[in-house]
C-alpha cells in the first residue's frame, strides 16, 4: 500500500519571531524516516504552491482497523504517524530541524483503512500553516487532515 500527503498552503520561506516561536529563515519540510531523524524524504522549500510525498508501506489486519507499517511509518500499534519536519537550511545546505507536524494514522477512520488497503493508497490532504500563519506542528487529526482511499493508477 501507498501513504501519499498531499499539502497545500505552506507557510513561506520565512516566518518572523513570534511569542513562542524565535523565527526562521529558509524553511523547508521533509518526511523522516523512522530511527533515522537525519534522514530525510524529498525536502520541499516553504514557499512551494504545494507538496507531496509518497511512502511505500505494507498494511495488515489488526484489532480495530489496519497497522500500516513503512520506514517512515514511526510509532507502535495502534499509535503509528508519520513525522513532518520543518526545518531551516543554512548557506551550506544544512537543515535544522525545530518543529514537527505528526500526522496520526490512528485519526483515520477504520472504512477509509480497510478501503486503502484494498485499493493501494491512502491519502492524507492537509494544509501545511497553523492558525498563527507558523509552520503547522504537533498531532494532526481531523478536521486539520482529510484521509481517503485511492486506487493506484497501473496497480
Amino acid at each position: 500500500m501507498q501513504l501519499r500527503i498531499e499539502a497545500v498552503d505552506l507557510p513561506g520561506r520565512s516566518c518572523p519571531a513570534a511569542p513562542g516561536f524565535p523565527g526562521y529563515r529558509n524553511i523547508h519540510v521533509a518526511v523522516q524516516r523512522r530511527e533515522c531523524p537525519g534522514e530525510l524524504l524529498d525536502l520541499q522549500p516553504g514557499d512551494a504552491p504545494s507538496a507531496a510525498w509518497t511512502l511505500e508501506c505494507t498494511a495488515s489486519p489488526a484489532p480495530g482497523g489496519i497497522d500500516v507499517k513503512g520506514p517512515y511509518v514511526q510509532g507502535r500499534p495502534g499509535q503509528r504517524f508519520v513525522y513532518l519536519v520543518w526545518g531551516a537550511v543554512d548557506d551550506g545546505g544544512a537543515f535544522t530541524m525545530f518543529r514537527r507536524a505528526k500526522l496520526m494514522l490512528d485519526a483515520v477512520d477504520a472504512r477509509v483503512a480497510a478501503d486503502a488497503a484494498a485499493a493501494g493508497r491512502l491519502t492524507a490532504r492537509l494544509g501545511l500553516t497553523d492558525a498563527k500563519g507558523q509552520p503547522l506542528c504537533a498531532a494532526v487529526r481531523p478536521p486539520w487532515v482529510v484521509w481517503t482511499a485511492e486506487g493506484v493508477a497501473g496497480g
